[in-house]
């Protein structure tokens, strides 16, 4: 197996097959049959018709939809030559071969059918070009951001994230959910700006909260370690834009005991959601700007603690799903649609939130859009998976 063909397997899943190249736009294979279809018409109007006028040059247009319909290379030349044998037919049924009308037909399908050959043969190259930009960006994304599992220590996750880019599925959106021995840590955070820049900005801050959740007891500390990391990885890569980058983000930590620490940063709040009542937006009482802002050791943001009871739900956005507006300029109402999304495990509901921002937007997101939903559940006697003990016993004090 090629080292392609190792990646696709490894990273991106088996190769697409029929149904999957359909779904990008490809025609179907009942389509191949539209340009000899056309060619059947047009000899049939050409032998019914009792006119002195031919309709023999409307053969050129047979490799053009040939073009159209195909990603062989060869479907065009294919269906040239046909249209010549059939041109030929005709202009000898018609007794026309030595006229004008004859000669410029063979020539215009002979150039159009090199025209539609070429143009195929390129469309392939920008596909499979654009595959392995694919490729390559799922990768990115499933290093930088990783999958959540569904229980992570006392809390069952979620995660939703749709990138502004159609085909680079990946942005300057963050998130991550892991389980130290402080409780579970969870942060999501949206870089200013967009591309390679967002990207590797995000990948700093990532790096940094993976370390620091687990060294760091103190939430606000986090947030510290993370400024400073944010701030030393911008500087020292000669960043561009350096004096305009800062990340908005939100921490927030679910102890053992089911406290949960909330830290914001120029982030907009995460929504609470407690039984069947309405989502309430865990405010705090003083604003912190984003990470990048003020000096690294001038960041000592507010802890603030809500008591969590089994079956709340927390949900921790990025603003491409509240600055999401449909055709009338109105932004997507997310606390007032939450409750209404709010039907099964964590994963139904963001699957039933993201397809009604989508119907509320009408179309593809304009902006990045990460959801993560936490759902407080305390397994038995406050004892957590075994592969998750496995996990924090092999990490340092």
């Amino acid at each position: 197996m090629s080292a392609t063909g190792w990646f696709r397997e490894r990273f991106a899943g088996p190769t697409p097959g029929p149904a999957t190249v359909r779904a990008t736009g490809t025609w179907p294979r009942t389509a191949l049959a539209l340009p000899f279809i056309g060619m059947a018409l047009v000899v049939f109007l050409d032998y019914f018709s009792n006119t002195e006028v031919t309709v023999e040059p409307a053969l050129t247009a047979v490799p053009a939809l040939a073009a159209i319909v195909s990603r062989r290379v060869w479907y065009p030349l294919l269906t040239g030559v046909l249209a010549e044998v059939a041109a030929f037919v005709m202009a000898t049924y018609n007794n026309v071969l030595g006229e004008s009308v004859h000669s410029a037909t063979v020539f215009a399908v002979a150039l159009v059918t090199a025209i539609s050959w070429v143009s195929v043969m390129l469309r392939v190259r920008q596909e499979q070009a654009l595959a392995d930009a694919q490729l390559v960006a799922e990768v990115a994304r499933r290093v930088l951001l990783r999958s959540v599992p569904d229980r992570v220590g006392s809390v069952r996750a979620a995660v939703h994230y749709a990138a502004a880019a159609a085909h680079a599925r990946i942005g300057g959106d963050l998130y991550e959910v892991v389980n130290t021995r402080h409780g579970v840590r969870a942060v999501v955070g949206d870089v200013r700006g967009k591309g390679l820049s967002a990207v590797e900005t995000a990948a700093a801050v990532l790096g940094a909260f993976r370390e620091a959740a687990h060294q760091e007891p103190a939430l606000d500390k986090v947030a510290g370690w993370l400024a400073v990391s944010l701030d030393r990885a911008l500087h020292e890569n000669e960043h561009p834009g350096v004096e305009e980058e800062f990340v908005t983000l939100v921490l927030i930590g679910v102890c053992p005991d089911g406290t949960a620490e909330i830290v914001n940063c120029g982030h907009p709040a995460p929504l609470l959601l407690r039984g069947d009542g309405p989502a309430v937006a865990l405010e705090l009482d003083e604003t912190v700007p984003p990470l990048g802002v003020l000096d690294p050791r001038d960041v000592h943001p507010p802890v603030q603690r809500v008591p969590f009871e089994p079956g709340d739900r927390v949900l921790l956005f990025t603003d491409g799903v509240i600055e999401a507006r449909d055709r009338a300029g109105l932004f997507y109402p997310l606390a007032d649609r939450l409750p209404g999304c709010a039907t099964g495990g964590p994963a139904d509901v963001l699957r039933q939130l993201h397809a009604d921002v989508v119907r509320h937007v009408g179309k593809q997101l304009g902006d990045d859009a990460a959801m993560l939903l936490l759902q407080y559940e305390p397994l038995p006697g406050g004892s957590q998976l075994p592969h998750q003990n496995a996990q924090l016993a092999a990490r340092p004090s």
